[in-house]
């Protein structure tokens, strides 16, 4: 199975992410770790993304764009794969889109997991982990980039009959069993 997973930051998307790539027995890929692992090896894309990080911009879409290229191209992932903060925008979605057409292996669904902004807030607030960006200034902010760049996917991806939404709030076993029941409808 080939999906994407989608909600606002404090949705529980790594949570999420994590235990439905185990269940389904196929890889969890996050750009996050995309990002520290060519860093870390010092890839050509490691070293661009790393001028970018280090002078705390956003890393270029077709730097991102080519390394999850390449971590798409990866054997493991020919089983199946489940995105983790990826796509962001509508340009990364149609660049994911034509490259998975290239391959013959499109999407199978999208999920987005709903989360209302002042429980996403209060989530985020409480969760303990001692995050400097965890402010609520800082959380907002991120939540406003989130509904301008990353939300319109979800227009995207419903228009083209992806998209499966299911409510965030619960326990991790309660979404877990919310997300694995819309993907097995």
């Amino acid at each position: 199975m080939r999906l994407v997973l989608v909600g606002p930051p404090g949705a529980g998307k790594g949570t999420q992410a994590a235990f439905i790539a185990d269940k389904l027995g196929i890889p969890h890929i996050s750009t996050g770790d995309i990002f520290r692992a060519n860093v870390n090896q010092q890839t050509p894309l490691g070293l661009e993304a790393k001028q970018y990080m280090d002078a705390g911009q956003l890393v270029p879409d077709e730097v991102t764009n080519a390394m999850v290229a390449d971590r798409l191209a990866q054997s493991d992932v020919a089983g199946g794969f489940l995105l983790d903060g990826y796509p962001r925008n509508l340009g990364q979605a149609g660049v994911l889109a034509d490259s998975l057409d290239v391959a013959e292996t499109p999407l199978d669904a999208v999920v987005e997991i709903l989360v209302d902004t002042e429980h996403v807030v209060g989530r985020l607030l409480s969760r303990g982990q001692g995050r400097s960006d965890d402010t609520e200034e800082v959380i907002r902010h991120r939540l406003g980039i989130y509904a301008s760049e990353t939300a319109p996917l979800v227009s995207y991806y419903r228009e083209r009959g992806l998209l499966r939404s299911v409510d965030g709030v619960g326990s991790v076993d309660d979404v877990s069993a919310r997300v694995l029941a819309v993907l097995t409808a």
